[in-house]
């Protein structure tokens, strides 16, 4: 069983970047591990630490920015548009690798699985179809999933919590990786491939945040290779910016929908934003979009017909034949209720089998069993539902990448195998598009519920895999289903076009599951090319939105929440008014003198029980009676520089140091600072005396501890520090410290049901 010691030791080494990843730590404790996991969604994890998103205004800070003129000013400025290219052209790029690879692989299974069918079908004997399918989607899903669950786990899912909690300035290990990134590439490939209930386009979001992240650095710390370039954007406030430049460009390349991308970083992902961010986003967008557009439009042939804006193109929706009435808007809100309806359904669903998951499939061994079982009964109900169904339609005209004849006649086509028997972009285009009678009712409603409860079942498993698509396939099926009923019901009136509810249906259910509005609007319109349907489409999404936050909240939001995450909304809880910083403030505070002995700040460092990030600095003073002022706040992550560097007060006098420490040899180090284990101090080193003023930050966020409510207190950490000593004021002018409040102080005050809950802090 892991010990709470344990667990400490991996809570405080994964604090500090580590160079060895914390696997390898792992492989130093007790190997048996146990069946169940106790999780509590009522808990707060202290293994994530925050992201500086504030400059440490020092000394060694304001002495380069005097030293920077107007025109090296203008060269960093031109090196941001040049990396937000370089974003936008891999990122699309990435996306044609995908699209590529997953259509030919894809194609080629399904051309066998056909050629089986068909052989069969004449001479008896299906059942061996159904075990060919069936094992060819459960081998590609293997392979999807071992890689995933063996090698980079945080490649698992669409990532699009990861880099919401990242933008948040959570430090998440290994979100924004190199082998993270090789590792989503390769599992959504298969995942797709391997016929499960998922999307391409939400890993594309993750694939861009980490193209971003690497290219902004101008190295890679996985290969162990430094250009020499893009140094001065090494520091978490920089990298941020880019990171949702990617995200942004991933959307972009994933929907062709540029401008739904930047505001996909604004409303989901980026917590800091500035005007100048915005138009450098939209910059990387549409570079993104261009880039697939280009590549695509040669690999198909047609090198001047720039057709394919993204990854996932609904085709064109005409006004003359889906134009809308007036009288219609009514319906498009119901259909909005169900569709809030409808995805609160599955995220209470999904939530619950994440649990199970989180307690009782932790075993990487387990997940791929589950991937495979999971990949194996999406081919069978697939299956079983194309045999049984009797729903044939005449395959002239139509437009079925792979027709299954089945037991129809000559001539036509089972239509419930273009819904099950495709890869679900393609599915969601036919809804979209295939002619009135193209379905049967019957087809519709069966296709609606087993794959709502597969794409339930499939979101949390160890595979890269989004949820975009398939919630917009369950919304296509159930919204044509609803427009043939009215169709019916008003006796075939022409304004009743089953393939304009498909496209609102969609929008209700994706809406009713992640919860997103102003960015999803644009993106469905964008997708669609009809600026005619973003008033309805805006309707059905604030209606879903509306319905289903009163049952529960949206997929991201929840896997967050079940992860322990320290994230901090816009707004703190209403009731939370009455509460002040004495109140939530963690006490007492480990400080560091201003002038301080080397042996006592490795002691600090190295002591498990305090694996804080961030030390107040106070006034060195000779006499113990007198109260030490807050003097300013420096990191571990820079103390660990200075000893490494051995920056002693006694070295200096002595002119052993050949020059001043530069900012440079704190960008050097980042991100992976090395553990203060690998530090070498000698005992008389330990003696010496480090001067920590040039290098503290002298203006850190300070809060008064009675008067400062916590409403207000989240807009620091948000926007500015997320470590501010609070003091307490005395009746002199020295201003004491008394506590620290810190993101997981706030984040630790969550609206429940019965008003303001306080959650647990655990080393989980």
């Amino acid at each position: 069983q892991l010990t709470p010691s344990s667990f400490l030791r991996i809570g405080q080494l994964s604090n500090v970047d580590l160079n060895e990843d914390v696997r390898e730590l792992e492989t130093e404790l007790p190997r048996q591990r146990p069946n169940e996991i106790p999780h509590n969604e009522k808990l707060l994890s202290l293994k994530y630490e925050s992201l500086d998103y504030d400059n440490s205004e020092n000394q060694l800070f304001l002495e380069e920015e005097r030293r920077i003129n107007h025109a090296a000013f203008r060269t960093v400025e031109i090196k941001r548009w040049v990396i937000c290219a370089m974003i936008g052209i891999l990122t699309g790029l990435v996306a044609c690798f995908i699209d590529i690879v997953v259509e030919n692989l894809a194609g080629l299974k399904y051309r066998v699985v056909k050629g089986n069918i068909d052989k069969f079908t004449e001479k008896g004997g299906l059942s061996f179809s159904l075990l060919l399918w069936a094992t060819l989607n459960a081998g590609v899903v293997m392979m999807g999933s071992v890689i995933v669950a063996f090698i980079e786990p945080i490649a698992a899912g669409s990532g699009i919590p990861q880099i919401k909690c990242y933008l948040n300035g959570v430090k998440i290990p290994h979100v924004v990786r190199l082998k993270t990134l090789v590792i989503k590439v390769c599992g959504v490939i298969l995942s797709v491939v391997g016929g499960l209930a998922v999307g391409k386009e939400g890993p594309m979001i993750h694939s861009g945040a980490v193209i971003a992240a690497g290219i902004s650095q101008g190295r890679s710390t996985s290969l162990k290779r430094d250009f020499k370039i893009f140094e001065y954007f090494r520091r978490d406030t920089e990298k941020r910016d880019f990171v949702s430049a990617g995200a942004a460009a991933g959307v972009s390349a994933a929907f062709g929908a540029p401008v739904g991308g930047v505001l996909f970083s604004l409303e989901e992902g980026a917590s800091f934003w500035n005007q100048f961010l915005t138009w450098r986003i939209f910059f990387a967008s549409m570079i993104s979009t261009f880039t697939l557009n280009s590549v695509l439009s040669v690999y198909h042939g047609n090198a001047w017909d720039l057709s394919s804006p993204g990854l996932i193109n609904f085709g064109r929706f005409d006004n003359e034949k889906m134009g809308y009435t007036i009288q219609e808007i009514p319906i498009f809100i119901f259909m909005g209720v169900v569709g809030g309806i409808l995805g609160a359904l599955f995220n209470a669903l999904n939530y619950w089998l994440t649990m199970f998951r989180i307690r009782y499939i932790h075993r990487p061994c387990l997940q791929v069993v589950e991937a495979m079982l999971v990949a194996a009964v999406t081919a069978t109900v697939g299956f079983v539902m194309i045999y049984c169904s009797r729903d044939c339609q005449p395959i002239q005209g139509s437009t079925v990448a792979y027709p299954l004849q089945l037991f129809c006649a000559d001539g036509e086509y089972n239509s419930m195998a273009t819904a099950f028997f495709n890869t679900p972009e393609k599915s969601v285009v036919n809804l979209f598009h295939d002619p009135p009678g193209s379905y049967n009712p019957m087809t519709l409603g069966m296709f609606t519920l087993m794959y709502f409860f597969l794409a339930c079942w499939t979101y949390g498993l160890t595979v890269s895999a989004g949820v975009f698509i398939p919630s917009l396939l369950i919304g296509a099926a159930w919204g044509r289903l609803f427009g043939i009923s009215l169709s019916y019901l008003t006796k075939g009136s022409i304004w009743a076009d089953p393939g304009k509810y498909a496209l609102m249906g969609a929008a209700a259910q994706l809406g009713g599951i992640v919860r997103m509005t102003l960015s999803l609007t644009v993106i469905m319109m964008e997708a669609t090319g009809n600026v005619t349907y973003g008033f309805p489409i805006m309707l059905v999404l604030m209606t879903a939105k509306i319905v289903g936050d009163y049952f529960v909240e949206g997929l991201y939001d929840m896997h967050i929440q079940l992860q322990s995450v320290p994230f901090l909304h816009w707004e703190a809880p209403v009731t939370s008014h009455s509460l002040t910083a004495r109140e939530v403030m963690s006490a007492p505070v480990t400080c560091l003198r201003r002038l301080e002995r080397v042996g006592t700040v490795v002691d600090i460092l190295s002591d498990t029980s305090s694996n804080h990030n961030g030390f107040p600095v106070v006034e060195s003073s000779p006499d113990a009676t007198q109260v030490a002022g807050l003097r300013g706040l420096i990191l571990r992550s820079q103390l660990i520089v200075l000893l490494k560097h051995k920056v002693f007060v006694e070295r200096a006098n002595l002119s052993l140091v050949q020059r001043r420490l530069k900012l440079k040899d704190f960008r050097d180090a980042y991100p992976r600072f090395p553990p203060i284990q690998s530090i070498h101090v000698s005992q008389d080193e330990r003696e010496c005396m480090i001067d920590l003023s040039e290098f503290m930050n002298p203006s850190p966020y300070t809060v008064p501890q009675v008067m400062a409510r916590v409403p207000s207190a989240p807009r620091h950490p948000r926007g500015h520090a997320l470590r501010m000593p609070a003091w307490g004021c005395t009746l002199s002018l020295s201003r004491q410290v008394v506590g620290m409040v810190t993101r997981k102080d706030l984040a630790r005050y969550r609206l429940g049901k019965e008003g303001l809950e306080e959650l647990s802090l655990a080393q989980t």
